[in-house]
C-alpha cells in the first residue's frame, strides 16, 4: 500500500496509520506540480533580477550581508549542509528518523520552499527503503528550525555521513553506490530549505504523543487495578460527581475506572473506610488534567506538521520571496514542556498508589509480602519508581523559558524546543517504567484479595499478566520483573 504526501492536511492518526502499516509514500500529482513550479519561478527569479535574496545569493545568519557570486551558489548550498552537520551526543532512535524523513518531505510538498523535485524523490527513496541517516539528539536550538540535526538528516544525499540500513551501519556514500544514486547536485536555496524546519522537534513530539495517548489509558487501568488491590470506594468516580466539574478529561477518567470496575467483588464488599487517599480519590482530576494538555498539544502538532518551516519562504502566485521566522520553535517548544508535566503527573501519581500498596494498610502484609524481615519483598521497587519520579520532576524545567544568543546576535532569541524534544522522550520512557513498576505492586497485591474477584477486564488482563510473570512469594531478583511489567504494558491488548 501506498500514502500520497499531498498538500491535505496530515493527521496524527494518519501517521500512525502509515508508521504501524509501514506504508510506502510516494508524491501526488498536485505536491509534484507544486514542487516543479517553485524550481522554476525561483530559477527565473535568480536569472532575472540579480539583487541579494537571503540565503539564495547571500551568506546565512550574520553573514546574511554577504553576496555570493551566481558560479558559487551551489557549493553556497553543500557548505552549507556540511558545516550545519555538527551534532553531538546519543544517536537517534530509527523511529524517530523516520518521523523526520516523513515529515521533511510533508514540508517540501507544498511547493514554497524552492527544491528540486529529484531532491524530494531521494528523501522518499531513503524513507521507502528504510536508509536510516545517523542523527544526534544535541546541536539544535530550535530557533532557524532544527539545523544541527537536519544538516545530519540531509548530508548523506550528498553521499556524505552515515546511515543504518537493515541494522547495519553504512558510509553514505557506500549506500549511494549500492542503490546507483548519483550524489544531490544542490541547486540555489536547496541546502537551506533542507536545513530551516521543525523537523526533529516534530518528529519527538509526534512519538511522544501517540505514547503518551496509550499511556493515559495505561495509567487509567493501572490506577484501577490498584484501586482493587486496596480495597478502595467507587464513590469518586461516579458520574453526577463529574457533570458538575466538566473537565473532558476528568469525565473519561472517571468514565474508563467504572468500566474497569464492571463485575467487580472487590468493589461491592462494604468498606471500612470512608475516603481513599488522594492518589486513588483524584484519579480523574489528575490523569484527566493530563488528557486535557494532550488535546492542546495535539492541536499545535497538527498545525506544525502541515505548514511551511524553512526560510526564506517562495510565494510564486505573488512574486514574492519573503524571509521571515516560521522555523522558530517556541509553539513545539511550550507543547513538548506541557507534555513533560502532564506525563510526570501521571507518574508522581503512579508512584503514590505504589507507595500506599506496600505501607501495610488496608489488611495487606507490609512489602506485599510473607515473612517480610526475612523478605524485603516490594520495598525497593518503590524506590527505583520515586528515583525515577524525582528525575521527571528535574526534566519539567521549562525549556521554552530558556534561551541564548547565538550567530553573532543575529539570531538572539531561540526556542530550546530540541532539548524540550529529547527530555520529553525521556520522561515518557520514565513513565512506562514507572507504571509497570505500579503494576507488579498491583497484581501482586489483589492476589491478597482472592477469593474475590476484581473487574471483569482486569481479570481478563491478570491471566495474561501472571502467564507471564509469577506471584512472589519470597524474595527473588527483581530487575527482570520489572522489565517484564513494562514490557507487558507495551504489548498487551485486549482480545476483540
Amino acid at each position: 500500500m501506498t500514502h500520497f504526501i499531498s498538500t491535505k492536511p496530515l493527521l496524527i492518526e494518519h501517521i500512525q496509520h502509515i508508521i504501524e502499516k509501514n506504508l510506502k509514500i510516494k508524491l501526488s500529482e498536485d505536491a509534484v506540480n507544486k514542487i516543479i513550479f517553485c524550481r522554476n519561478y525561483l530559477d527565473e527569479k535568480i536569472k532575472n533580477h540579480p539583487e541579494p535574496i537571503y540565503g539564495i545569493n547571500t551568506g546565512f545568519g550574520s553573514l546574511c550581508d554577504v553576496s555570493i557570486e551566481e558560479k558559487n551558489l551551489s557549493r553556497l548550498q553543500k557548505n552549507l549542509i556540511m558545516s550545519h552537520a555538527c551534532g553531538a551526543g546519543k544517536e537517534v532512535s530509527k523511529d524517530i528518523i523516520r518521523l523526520m524523513l516523513l515529515l521533511k518531505i510533508q514540508s517540501l510538498s507544498y511547493g514554497k520552499s524552492g527544491v528540486q523535485l529529484f531532491t524530494v524523490e531521494r528523501l522518499i527513496d531513503f524513507y521507502n527503503h528504510e536508509i536510516y541517516p545517523v542523527v544526534y539528539e544535541q546541536g539544535s536550538l530550535g530557533a532557524s528550525g532544527d539545523l544541527a540535526p537536519l544538516a545530519h538528516l540531509c548530508l548523506p544525499l550528498l553521499g556524505m555521513g552515515e546511515v543504518y540500513y537493515q541494522n547495519k551501519k553504512y558510509t553514505a556514500a557506500e549506500i549511494l553506490k549500492k542503490f546507483n544514486w548519483p550524489p544531490i547536485e544542490l541547486m540555489s536555496k536547496e541546502g537551506l530549505a533542507l536545513l530551516n524546519g521543525t523537523q526533529f522537534m516534530g518528529a519527538y513530539s509526534i512519538w511522544c504523543l501517540l505514547q503518551a495517548k496509550k499511556i493515559t489509558f495505561w495509567a487509567d487501568l493501572i490506577g484501577t487495578v490498584s484501586l482493587e488491590a486496596f480495597d478502595g470506594r467507587i464513590d469518586p468516580f461516579q458520574a453526577k460527581l463529574h457533570e458538575i466539574r466538566p473537565h473532558q478529561g476528568q469525565i473519561k477518567t472517571a468514565q474508563n475506572i467504572l468500566d474497569f470496575l464492571q463485575g467487580s467483588e472487590i468493589i461491592q464488599q462494604k468498606k471500612e473506610h470512608v475516603q481513599d487517599p488522594y492518589s486513588f480519590r483524584c484519579m480523574p482530576q489528575v490523569h484527566g488534567a493530563s488528557k486535557d494538555a494532550l488535546q492542546f498539544i495535539e492541536q499545535t502538532l497538527v498545525t506544525e506538521i502541515n505548514s511551511v518551516t524553512d526560510n526564506p519562504t517562495i510565494f510564486p502566485e505573488s512574486d514574492e520571496i519573503l524571509s521571515g521566522g516560521n522555523f522558530h520553535g517556541q509553539p513545539l517548544a511550550i507543547a513538548l514542556d506541557l507534555l513533560c508535566i502532564a506525563m510526570a503527573e501521571l507518574g508522581s501519581i503512579s508512584e503514590r498508589r505504589t507507595y500506599q500498596l506496600i505501607s501495610g494498610s488496608r489488611k495487606l502484609p507490609a512489602f506485599l509480602v510473607a515473612h517480610s524481615g526475612l523478605n524485603s519483598g516490594f520495598m525497593i521497587p518503590q524506590y527505583t519508581a520515586a528515583s525515577i519520579v524525582s528525575q521527571n520532576k528535574q526534566y519539567c524545567t521549562p525549556a521554552s523559558a530558556d534561551s541564548i544568543v547565538s550567530s553573532n546576535g543575529q539570531e538572539d532569541h531561540v526556542s530550546m524546543g530540541a532539548n524540550a524534544a529529547v527530555k520529553c522522550a525521556q520522561v515518557v520512557n520514565n513513565v512506562y517504567t514507572i507504571l509497570g513498576i505500579e503494576l507488579l505492586n498491583a497484581m501482586q497485591a489483589l492476589d491478597f484479595r482472592k477469593p474475590l474477584k476484581a473487574g471483569v477486564k482486569i481479570e481478563q488482563m491478570r491471566k495474561s499478566y501472571r502467564d507471564s510473570i509469577a506471584f512472589v512469594d519470597e524474595d527473588r531478583y527483581m530487575y527482570p520483573l520489572i522489565q517484564e511489567s513494562v514490557n507487558f504494558i507495551k504489548n498487551y491488548s485486549f482480545p476483540q
